[in-house]
């Protein structure tokens, strides 16, 4: 790591400690000068909020700095190992960005490998602007085929048992991988445990406010839980835009399922509950293209949410009567708090307090609320940006994340997760892209 981001690593560690320190002296003592009593609970209510945040921090920050040293030790060890890949690109409407895709694609550093592009019944140009790029390449070798709209999992199915490798790449079609991704994500496949590889998801279209706070989401929000349960071989959702996967594996447990809108995490959950590892290679990366504005954003955590809850439910025997290691339980357990009760907590505590405070007149407690919350999220910011080492301009961004953009988002996520409940119909809602990969 380059000095700069290890100084992020200290600075971050202060400032956990720092806040840790906060809670535990400060808070107690609001606890004596507040004689009003909606307050008073208010403040023991926002005291567990800060406590689990505090535990739910330090314990992933800590597993994902491990994960770090783990894999920077494993890849100075490590002996090259380059089985063939076929690469999946299903597409869908994609004419706007399929062939910077599949471009990408051919300036991967790997030996041989091949690309299948699966239209999947599209109705633009998506399938001609594929097929003007099918031949062979020297190492690579593209193929296009087209098939009736089935949906992505029916895509990525046509996909899997049409490839002739013994390992694939999933990804989605408004999608871009770094040259290095295949290189260092099939060195993991050496371990006969391992059933699959999560890679790194970044947003390339960092163009205005939203797409930065979803930049800096991407590698805080997500990527900090990802690199920890990688840690422990259980992480639980493989991203729709870069998974690497045996693909003898992938058909023992039936392929991608149609039966939710997020066929990724479902599929995740097949393979940990049939007893398989799954890791994290940060060096894998995959760049995405984020919606640009608000209601796309909404739209599309919407789904991910309704998603993520129907597999939760498909697979609750699972989550309730563990029967698998403990690591993967402990990873299920977290998906669910992550799905439901994280954004409650979130959204309801920060209502619940904020709105007591302002009703007796006591805003500075709002203050110093907002400021212990900034205080740990710059802390993960500077600590997952380090691990990265991303773009500085980020760390500034976390002033405004939780209250700003988190929150808005978790609003969403709450809607869905009622609109779940009670079983209201939605459609898939694809997002229109501006082709920006």
């Amino acid at each position: 790591m380059r000095p700069r981001y290890l100084y992020l690593v200290i600075a971050a560690a202060v400032l956990l400690l720092g806040a840790a320190l906060a809670v535990m002296v400060l808070l107690p003592r609001t606890h004596l000068e507040v004689a009003n009593q909606p307050l008073h609970f208010a403040i023991i209510v926002v005291t567990g909020f800060l406590i689990i945040t505090l535990v739910r921090y330090f314990v992933l920050l800590w597993l994902g700095y491990l994960h770090h040293v783990e894999s920077k030790t494993s890849v100075d060890n490590d002996e090259r190992f380059e089985p063939l890949v076929t690469i999946l690109v299903p597409a869908y409407n994609e004419e706007a960005v399929i062939q910077g895709a599949i471009r990408s694609l051919l300036e991967l550093d790997y030996p041989a490998y091949d690309v299948l592009v699966i239209d999947d019944g599209s109705t633009d140009a998506t399938y001609a602007r594929a097929a003007e790029l099918e031949g062979y390449y020297g190492r690579a070798t593209v193929r296009v085929v087209s098939k009736s709209n089935g949906g992505k999992a029916s895509a990525l199915n046509t996909g899997i048992a049409l490839a002739r490798t013994p390992f694939v790449l999933c990804m989605d079609g408004d999608s871009r991988l770094s040259t290095g991704t295949l290189r260092h994500a099939m060195p993991h496949f050496r371990d006969s445990r391992v059933g699959a590889v999560a890679g790194n998801v970044k947003v390339t279209n960092r163009r205005n406010l939203w797409t930065c706070l979803q930049a800096l989401e991407y590698i805080e929000g997500l990527n900090m839980a990802r690199r920890a349960q990688g840690f422990v071989r259980a992480v639980n959702i493989v991203p729709g835009p870069i998974g690497i996967f045996r693909r003898d594996t992938l058909a023992s447990v039936g392929g991608y399922d149609s039966d939710t809108y997020a066929e990724d995490a479902d599929l995740t959950l097949k393979l940990l509950t049939d007893g398989w590892h799954i890791v994290y290679e940060d060096q894998a990366i995959a760049y995405t293209e984020a919606p640009e504005n608000l209601l796309d954003l909404l739209k599309q955590r919407y789904r991910w949410t309704r998603g993520i809850l129907q597999a939760l439910k498909k697979h609750s025997d699972s989550l309730f009567r563990p029967r698998t290691r403990f690591a993967t339980w402990v990873s299920l357990q977290a998906m669910l708090f992550e799905a439901i009760a994280w954004p409650l907590m979130n959204v309801i505590g920060n209502m619940f307090f904020s709105i007591t405070a302002l009703i007796v007149g006591a805003p500075i407690y709002v203050m110093y609320w907002w400021l212990l919350l900034t205080w740990l999220d710059v802390a993960a910011a500077l600590h997952t940006v380090a691990m990265e080492e991303e773009d500085l301009r980020l760390v500034p961004l976390a002033v405004l994340y939780r209250f700003f953009f988190v929150t808005t988002v978790d609003v969403a996520k709450l809607f869905a997760t009622v609109e779940e409940l009670l079983n209201v119909k939605m459609g898939w809602g694809k997002l229109e892209r501006a082709g920006r990969i």
